[in-house]
């Protein structure tokens, strides 16, 4: 590695996580049946305490297989500035479930616009996207950025 050029990194302290956390609100989703594994990149909503998760559910949805197979998920957000190359990312890992529907419920499209990103559509009409909430119950949260 003589040649290879790199950077340290070091462990990002507990409050600092959640100060990252709150201020990226996207990621990606890494969910696993079996020996399969499936990432998607999905936004998110983290208030300290509560990890909720916006994804659409249509009819043959993989992410939603996933999930539902999945006994422990991991999600990953980043940020890498390519100009100064300092970068930190947050790993989560933990139980992913499907809120309540009662729950659910009580997103209204002013709290869901209040805590997520705008929603990403591909070819789906809107009126045919179905939006379904799941919370990962964090077993664990660490987090790395390079020394500066």
């Amino acid at each position: 590695m003589d040649d290879v050029e790199y950077v340290y990194t070091t462990g990002v302290p507990e409050d600092e996580l959640e100060e990252l956390l709150d201020e990226q609100g996207h990621g990606t989703l890494a969910l696993a049946d079996g020996n399969d594994a499936y990432a998607v990149p999905l936004n998110y909503h983290y208030d300290g305490s509560r990890f909720v998760i916006r994804m659409s559910d249509e009819p043959g949805s993989t992410k939603v297989e996933y999930a539902e197979t999945t006994d422990t998920a991991t999600f990953v957000v980043y940020e890498f500035d390519e100009e100064t190359t300092s970068s930190w990312s947050v790993v989560i890992r933990g139980r992913i479930d499907c809120l309540p529907q009662e729950e659910q419920d009580e997103y209204t499209d002013t709290r869901l616009n209040e805590l997520f990103p705008p929603f990403r559509l591909f070819d789906e009409a809107v009126p045919e996207v179905e939006m379904v909430l799941y919370e990962l119950e964090p077993i664990e949260i660490t987090g790395r950025r390079t020394v500066e």
